[in-house]
């Protein structure tokens, strides 16, 4: 632990106050210097005084975070302000504390910020030991609604005949088709991929159902359909609601038929293969509009596979997270430990409207700009670093401090769903913390209520 203060005798009680708790206290009167000892021996906490010659307390702390965003620093001053707190949390300051220095105060908060190191440490471990626990053929998650989706999957994938798989961009469609793939009976059979929305309206049919030499101008010779490549497995009809009507009348005689008929040829071919559709459209919308074929819809919608937005499933952001850091740590060779709490804070309070692939690519985007071990709200993309959403525009300028708090553990408590002790470790606070927080918060509730 270092302590940082123009004030030599602040140093020392300090030092015996802390010393006799059995914690190692450097000590420098000198900013630079103390910078300088910083770097040399990167203490998990730093006691850092605003006010000094020469260099600011802020300048100083604004250097040690963007060496280390993980080590905590306690600002101390003997003139408090409600401005000059604001602006130290939020440039990485723990906590903010005014002298005279209250002894115990001192203690108590170093040994919180002490068992808070300790908890994410252990935090680390479990979530490592709940990514192996809750990986489910690749999918990654332990909420409630997606352990629904792994039930549906297990139960659908060794029966299966067509599958339709829905729900909003980037919520993994294709991962669920491949666990339906590697549980079903043919998990060695050829897996096809198509991707209709790429298909032109004029090569729909030669690209799904193979043609003959000779079948129109430019067919040099036969080409076989990717259902043809997927007999004795699965096709895989990714962004079926972009088919366009003949190619969805045709598509439809196959699913009855289970037969294909090259271009140009007047012979069928009977064929085996399974089919998963998937969508982010409403296909019941479209139906209604007619601009998707009824009796289509009907015969891929045999079984439905619905997946449930990001932001449905909060509780399984931390997990995510931690299964990309990892994923990225390994592909970008970068000792990546993880995020430092204010970022754990943006990404929970992000309405995610890309979802997983839109939080893969966050992590990833910040694995590789990130320079230390933690990934630091620096390191995200810009979106993310300003205020997003209605409950951060500009009616939150002229709030009190007591107001900003309450709307922030507010958002974080719904950011996690409403798990309290997951909401203390994103604060940075204890569980019991967190707990009197919201106990008073409802008192003042009621107490606004009858007034």
């Amino acid at each position: 632990m270092l302590a940082i203060d123009d004030d030599v005798r602040n140093l020392e009680i300090i030092r015996l106050s802390l010393e006799r708790q059995g914690l190692e206290i450097l000590t420098s009167n000198d900013p630079e210097e103390g910078f300088e000892t910083f770097l040399r021996t990167r203490p998990k906490i730093v006691l850092l005084d605003l006010v000094m010659p020469k260099v600011s307390g802020i300048e100083i702390l604004e250097r040690i975070v963007s060496v280390d965003p993980g080590v905590d620093v306690v600002l101390i001053t003997a003139h408090y302000s409600a401005e000059s707190a604001v602006e130290a949390i939020q440039k990485g300051a723990s906590d903010y504390l005014t002298k005279p220095i209250d002894i115990d105060k001192l203690r108590a908060r170093v040994n919180t910020l002490l068992e808070e190191a300790a908890t994410r440490q252990k935090t680390l471990r479990l979530d490592q030991e709940l990514i192996d626990a809750y990986q489910f053929e690749g999918i990654v998650g332990r909420s409630p609604l997606m352990l629904e989706v792994y039930a549906r999957i297990r139960r659908i994938a060794p029966h299966f005949r067509t599958v339709l798989v829905t729900g909003a961009t980037g919520t993994g469609k294709e991962l669920v088709a491949k666990a339906l793939h590697r549980l079903s009976p043919v998990p060695r059979g050829p897996f096809v991929v198509c991707n209709c929305s790429a298909l032109v309206d004029s090569l729909v049919e030669s690209e799904l159902f193979g043609y003959v030499r000779g079948a129109f101008t430019g067919a040099t010779q036969d080409k076989v359909g990717l259902f043809e490549h997927a007999d004795g497995g699965i096709i895989f009809l990714d962004e079926i609601g972009e088919l366009a009507p003949a190619a969805q009348a045709k598509l439809l005689r196959v699913l009855q038929n289970r037969q294909v008929q090259r271009v140009g040829s007047l012979t069928p071919r009977n064929l085996d293969v399974r089919v998963i559709a998937a969508t982010h459209r409403n296909l019941k919308t479209m139906v209604r509009d007619g601009k998707f074929r009824e009796d289509l819809y009907y015969r891929l919608a045999v079984v439905e596979i619905p997946l449930p937005a990001l932001a449905s499933r909060r509780e399984d952001l931390p997990l995510l997270e931690r299964y990309f850091i990892e994923k990225f740590s390994v592909e970008y060779n970068k000792p990546i430990a993880g995020l430092v709490r204010r970022a754990q804070t943006r990404l929970a309070t992000y309405p995610w409207p890309g979802n997983v692939r839109e939080l893969e690519n966050v992590i990833g985007n910040a694995c590789m700009m990130a320079d230390g071990s933690l990934i630091d709200i620096s390191d995200l993309p810009e979106r993310l670093r300003g205020p997003f959403g209605e409950d951060l525009a500009g009616d939150e300028t002229f709030l009190s401090l007591d107001e900003m708090q309450r709307r922030h553990i507010l958002r974080v408590l719904e950011g996690v769903g409403g798990n309290k002790a997951r909401a203390a470790e994103v604060l940075g606070i204890g569980r019991a913390t967190i707990y009197q927080l919201l106990s008073r918060m409802k008192v003042e509730e009621r107490e606004k209520g009858t007034a």
